[in-house]
């Protein structure tokens, strides 16, 4: 079965059954104090889905963006965090969920003290590409190029809106 990519391309990679056991898969990172274990990949899924477990360090989020061709989905397992969607900002916990469709604005940040964590899904897969290029970037030393994160973002589909 074909899924089309964000470029509108169909993707013909095959699609094969996968088990992973707790506490693996593809690890990246994103800024320091978060880890994101990918259990499968859009290359795994023929592009589909990416299906993550990501811890977030305390006081920790990304700013306001927004994906353009992605759909993204949270579910919340542990820890309290701030969503804000468009104007709106919600707290969230363990067992609560948050949708956002493409093309919406939004950011999150953990509020508790303690590392949070949520799975979260993307679809169409493929953002494991974009941590693979982002997270060595964050976690250099050298502080952040905001000019090279919003080209970085552009390039894998999302804009960057803010803070």
């Amino acid at each position: 079965m074909a899924w089309l990519r964000k470029d509108g391309s169909k993707n013909m990679a095959t699609k094969t059954p996968k088990i992973v056991p707790a506490g693996s898969g593809l690890e990246r990172t994103s800024v320091p104090g978060e880890r994101l274990v990918f259990k499968v990949t859009g290359d795994e899924t023929g592009g589909a889905i990416d299906y993550i477990i990501c811890t977030v360090g305390p006081k920790s989020g990304p700013p306001m963006h927004l994906h353009r061709f992605q759909e993204e989905l949270f579910h919340v397992t542990k820890g309290t965090f701030r969503f804000q969607i468009g104007d709106e900002a919600t707290e969230c916990g363990p067992g609560d969920f948050v949708y956002i469709p493409p093309q919406t604005p939004h950011a999150f940040v953990n509020i508790s003290d303690e590392p949070g964590e949520f799975i979260v899904i993307f679809t169409p897969g493929g953002m494991d590409k974009f941590f693979e290029e982002f997270g060595p970037m964050m976690n250099s030393g050298a502080p952040p190029d905001m000019a090279q994160i919003a080209a970085m973002m552009e390039a894998h589909g999302m804009t960057l809106l803010g803070p």
